[in-house]
């Protein structure tokens, strides 16, 4: 995989999970996961810091609103008290400098002071101390940029024992110019061995690298103090919990786009590489795709609009290259592209902006056939992403599943996988009614806002419990749309909030057994999304509590797995509970009610019977070579403890094709896929054996 910061263009494919759009209540989580051999894209992300660009920033005067806003409507803090303050300003110092290689030990020192005053200073709207802020990070980012210079001079050799903790929160700040000389020169040969390993020469290799600190050494010096009142905004943000942020313009659109799978635009995955615009992958059924001229690997080096003179972006900052490309649908764009074959050569190419749906990160089916006693049973695995959706659009995860629940029960599956373990999360609303396709009418989830207000949603008509007050928000349920067979439900660590609403609903119910990691992620938070005005973005605020049928919150301690499987992380690294600020778990009275004289449509599953199943579960994942790899891959990650060795990526290299070999993005969705692949199929034998040991009883799903 060639080093690359694999930020997405048109298409956002990589956004954090916990950013969910909306309108009122959103969901997720944040953090997102990848192979272990995938860790270098980590590396250009988290040792190239501050590489985003503002395209349109908060104003000083506007930060004193902003801020009491946030504490206004926050779930559990309402003062910006010390500890708060304090809070922010380790925020602050974590987003200027992610990977610990621009401040030493004493600048961190001498930043607190600063910054505690500067944080006080802005509540008043004065932005004034952070130019001596901006100005250390100007120092800073020359210094590295010359150590990198003569790091990678003539005398350069590359040394093949080298290690790197590339665990920054087990990292301490260099003390000294000599431990950051060390740092930054294993650093940049880790990103070195990378470009040798995909073919590219070793002077060649060394330019980049020069360049890639030179552009962030002219992208810091392009900002400028007030620039940086965004970071402010965002450190204030995370100081409260986890979940809540400030959402610059862009990443509010991003943020919508996930939630909606579409936008306007031309359909490409965007990358940068070296100080070019990459087309990674041509979205079907986008402009782009469409036109039939336009490649991967193809090279944007300019933009134009209507009647408009281009715009050279070579070494423009990748997030400013695709504001420039998306636009209205209908409105033309005009790009110049360098095409690399077997000669090279430019040409530009004008391309209408349309609508684009990203079909990928939509709900999916797929079927398996077990043979168990010499009778066969098929078994429907619909996975989903998360819980999207777009009134306008007409798009919606629930109605996208009961297509395929619908689709399922016409070919009498025997079975159905509900498979949650990417999932981080997305609209209560569409979670709800997912829900109420395996259970019919109940309540399924219920909030708890700042004023011990609790609102409980409904699938369906119900009661309102009796011991309290509550209000209901009911949605409309379809007896005859409900999957009443067997049913099991994947979950991972990574499996996250509207996630978990789901599993631990299904779960409070007896409707499903929850197969996966020991728990999912924990994250048990509500948050509410507000557009500022003026195009400023927007700030999403922790407001709320979620809670169970049974009254407990999953909150940092997630749903538990009836029968647990080998994940794919160190564990203790993944997980509400590792995040800074996190809320703690609270519970409510149980409100785990139906409709009176209501009978459900499924029989619980007889609960009695995990045991067997588990232990069949645990007798196959012991003679599985899958498991078994999987297994050993986290005992020697948790040794590692963070540590990577210059001659551990040459044997992943060397297993995954060599020298030259580079992944195309299908091809790295792909492996996911595929590891994720021995979670499913043991899923499916845990319902196969769920039907055999009559486990539940399912009732007929024909239509």
């Amino acid at each position: 995989m060639n080093m690359r910061d694999r930020t997405t263009g048109n298409v956002l494919e990589n956004a954090a999970a916990d950013n969910r759009f909306g309108g009122r209540t959103i969901s997720g989580r944040s953090g997102r996961f990848y192979f272990q051999r995938f860790f270098l894209v980590l590396l250009l992300i988290l040792f190239l810091p501050i590489s985003s660009s503002v395209a349109e920033n908060i104003k000083c005067s506007r930060l004193p609103l902003l801020m009491r806003s946030f504490l206004a409507h926050h779930y559990a803090i309402k003062d910006m008290n010390t500890e708060i303050n304090d809070h922010s300003v380790d925020q602050m110092i974590k987003r200027l400098d992610p990977s610990k290689t621009l401040f030493y030990e004493s600048d961190v020192q001498n930043l607190k002071p600063v910054l505690q005053n500067a944080f006080a200073d802005m509540q008043a709207g004065d932005c004034a101390l952070l130019k001596p802020v901006y100005d250390l990070l100007v120092i800073r980012a020359r210094e590295n940029e010359a150590m990198v210079r003569k790091i990678l001079g003539s005398n350069y050799r590359i040394d093949e024992t080298i290690e790197l903790n590339i665990d920054v929160k087990k990292r301490p700040y260099v003390k000294t110019a000599t431990e950051k000389h060390d740092l930054l020169k294993k650093t940049v040969q880790f990103q070195i061995e990378n470009d040798l390993l995909s073919g590219i020469a070793l002077a060649e290799a060394k330019k980049q690298q020069i360049h890639r600190y030179e552009l962030q050494t002219s992208r810091i010096m392009k900002r400028n103090p007030e620039e940086l009142i965004e970071y402010a905004a965002e450190s204030f943000a995370q100081s409260l919990d986890p979940h809540t942020n400030y959402l610059s313009p862009e990443n509010l659109e991003d943020l919508k786009i996930h939630m909606q799978l579409s936008l306007e635009g031309i359909g490409a995955l965007l990358s940068s590489d070296n100080g070019f615009t990459v087309i990674e992958e041509l979205i079907p059924g986008g402009s782009a795709e469409r036109s039939g001229l336009l490649k991967p690997k193809d090279k944007i080096i300019a933009v134009a609009q209507k009647r408009q003179k281009p715009v050279n972006v070579i070494d423009m900052d990748l997030r400013d290259v695709v504001k420039m490309i998306r636009g209205k649908k209908g409105t033309p764009v005009t790009l110049t592209i360098l095409r690399q074959s077997e000669r090279t050569y430019r040409f530009n190419i004008t391309l209408t902006r349309d609508k684009v749906y990203i079909k990928d990160q939509e709900a999916k089916i797929d079927y398996q056939t077990r043979t168990l006693n010499g009778k066969p049973y098929t078994v429907a695995v619909i996975d989903l992403p998360s819980f999207y959706g777009d009134e306008k659009e007409n798009k919606s995860s629930y109605e996208d599943v009961r297509k395929l629940i619908t689709e399922a029960r016409k070919r009498r599956v025997d079975g159905i996988v509900l498979d949650l373990s990417r999932n981080g999360g997305g609209l209560i609303s569409e979670a709800v009614q997912i829900a109420g396709l395996f259970i019919g009418r109940g309540a399924v989830v219920a909030t708890r806002d700042n004023s011990e207000n609790v609102t409980i949603f409904v699938n369906g008509p119900a009661e309102a419990p009796k011991n309290g007050k509550y209000k209901l928000v009911s949605f409309p349920a379809d007896d005859r749309m409900v999957y009443t067979g067997p049913l099991v439900v994947l979950t991972t660590r990574l499996s996250a909030s509207a996630s978990e609403i789901v599993a631990g609903a299904l779960q409070d119910y007896h409707r499903a057994i929850i197969v996966g990691s020991d728990h999912t992620f924990g994250k048990g938070s509500v948050q509410t999304l507000s557009p500022l005005p003026r195009d400023l973005g927007g700030m999403k605020v922790t407001t709320g509590l979620y809670f169970l049928p049974g009254g407990k919150s999953t909150q940092k301690i997630g749903v538990a797995a009836d029968i647990r499987l080998p994940g794919f992380f160190v564990l203790e690294d993944v997980g509400e509970v590792e995040l800074e600020y996190p809320l703690p778990a609270q519970s409510i009275n149980s409100f785990m009610n139906r409709p009176q004289n209501s009978t459900p449509l499924w029989r619980p599953v007889d609960r009695s019977r995990i045991p067997a199943l588990a232990a069949r579960s645990q007798a196959r994942i012991a003679n599985n070579a899958k498991f078994a790899e999987i297994i050993k891959n986290n005992k020697e990650a948790a040794a590692k403890k963070g540590m990577i060795r210059l001659v551990d990526l040459r044997e992943e290299m060397k297993k995954d094709g060599g020298a030259g070999k580079k992944e195309t993005p299908a091809e790295l969705k792909q492996k996911v896929r595929d590891q994720y692949a021995p979670l499913v199929n043991e899923s499916v034998n845990i319902i196969s054996d769920m039907i055999t040991l009559d486990a539940v009883h399912p009732v007929s799903n024909a239509l």
